[in-house]
């Protein structure tokens, strides 16, 4: 069993023992510092608040929405709902603030709490280290009887959701429609159930739905990646079906599977989606330094700018908001759309691709072929944090004869591709990422660099 309490976020497995899991006492703590952290802003906070498909959300939803509301903060409860929903229903309700409970693509075991600001972004890391100060501080004070919060339950905010998305200028809901496309779902028993085959029945799509109920009981490993969806490439396959979706727990992952049956690559959900926003509203674009090469090649054939951030969705927007981006993300099925609002959203994603492929009269696999093969090696040696400065700084004087990016580790961009290098937020560890346009080399470029940290480290 595990918590993680970092500039990350909170999360941990529900359960067992107070102090290295998520209980009741942790739950109640979060949700405390964070309130206390909203009235030191605002006269009356109002936070919005919804839950993922977990076993365990709504024992945490409850046990946070009651003790915001003793301390006198107004909550809208969506109850089921995913994490772009809750995001476009901070500033919907013009609230003050917002929580997610989801452990995104982590296994049932675990929850998390995703905090939002009052524009329905992720609080800054400034920001949650200020509730990490104050986690072991006991003074919280709470409201008396005549001051307690209110509490409105919302239902059905996620057709808000669905009509924002129809009505964006680039969701061609009429040539959607007369394609009639034939589309497999997996929502891995979550709350993509909620929203995804509506949306695809207003575009006129006939939907079949795998893990469609809402149980927690995830049916495979909840992370959108390919080894974990080979009953979904089966499925589009057997069904003779035009494209194969599916989405994280919390919904703000998206990959799609071809009409062969094969798996388009996570990376390329945000080159492809890109590719066609690019195509109408010209601007840079915003990944972060660990995304592929791919929307690169992608910005450029555009004659635009793609723009490199630290990791994490926060530092993508932050970046996005800096250059002005049209369009950006992260590699892992996470897709952007200022339009919308600044939060991954695989509902819009999915509307924007399906507008490219019928815009464009391709199928699914030929849009996948139309873009340059990468490939990734992912990796990781163990390192003691006070180390891992040491090392960046040993290997950017070692490499100091090619370009290379400081702003979250250390990015060298190589003659046979870039190999990142980064400390982990919540392990004593180091990840090493690379990429190249053949497995071999990308996997050398990833040895190489661990071969130099080996020696660095004797």
């Amino acid at each position: 069993m595990a918590l993680k309490e970092t500039v990350s976020g909170f999360r941990g497995t529900f359960g067992n023992e107070p102090g290295n899991n998520l209980t009741p006492y942790e739950i109640v703590n979060y949700a405390a510092v964070y309130g206390e952290w909203l009235q030191g802003q605002f006269t009356k906070p109002k936070v919005v608040v919804g839950r993922d498909g977990r076993i365990t959300g709504e024992i945490v939803s409850e046990l946070a929405i009651n003790t915001l509301l003793s301390m006198g903060v107004d909550v809208i409860d969506l109850g089921y709902s995913t994490t772009p929903t809750v995001e476009m229903a901070v500033t919907h309700y013009e609230a003050t603030g917002g929580i997610i409970f989801t452990a995104s693509h982590n296994p049932k075991e675990w929850n998390a709490f995703k905090f939002l600001n009052q524009k329905g972004e992720f609080l800054s890391s400034e920001s949650i280290q200020i509730l990490l100060d104050n986690l072991s501080n006991r003074n919280c004070k709470f409201a008396e009887v005549g001051a307690l919060g209110i509490r409105t339950q919302v239902e059905e905010e996620h057709l808000y959701h669905i009509q924002k998305v129809l009505e964006d200028d680039l969701v061609d809901v009429a040539e959607i429609k007369k394609a009639g496309l034939k589309i497999v779902v997996d929502t891995i028993n979550s709350t993509g159930a909620l929203i995804i085959p509506p949306l695809l029945e207003q575009l006129g799509c006939e939907v079949i739905l795998l893990n469609g109920k809402i149980n927690g009981e995830f049916a495979h490993n909840p992370e959108p990646v390919e080894k974990n969806l080979r009953g979904l490439m089966k499925a589009v396959v057997k069904e003779k079906a035009n494209l194969g979706i599916s989405v994280d727990p919390d919904v703000d992952r998206l990959v799609f599977v071809s009409e062969k049956g094969e798996f388009f690559g996570e990376e390329y959900t945000l080159v492809a989606v890109a590719d066609y926003v690019l195509r109408y509203k010209k601007g840079p674009v915003v990944s972060n330094m660990s995304s592929s090469a791919a929307l690169t090649d992608v910005a450029q054939k555009h004659n635009c700018q793609r723009f490199e951030s630290s990791v994490g969705e926060v530092h993508v927007v932050k970046k996005m908001r800096e250059v002005d981006a049209v369009i950006g993300g992260e590699g892992n099925g996470g897709i952007i759309y200022p339009p919308l609002h600044h939060g991954r959203d695989a509902v819009i994603g999915i509307a924007l691709f399906l507008s490219f492929m019928v815009k464009s009269g391709r199928k699914a696999s030929s849009l996948r072929n139309s873009y340059p093969d990468y490939y990734l090696s992912k990796n990781k040696v163990s390192l003691p944090q006070s180390q891992i400065d040491q090392v960046i700084y040993n290997l950017q004087e070692k490499y100091h004869k090619y370009k290379t990016n400081n702003e979250d580790g250390l990015k060298i961009y190589l003659d046979a591709g870039w190999v990142h290098v980064r400390g982990s937020n919540t392990e004593p560890i180091m990840r090493i990422i690379s990429e190249s346009t053949t497995p071999t080399v990308a996997d050398n470029l990833s040895e190489k660099i661990m071969r130099d940290i080996g020696a660095m480290t004797l």
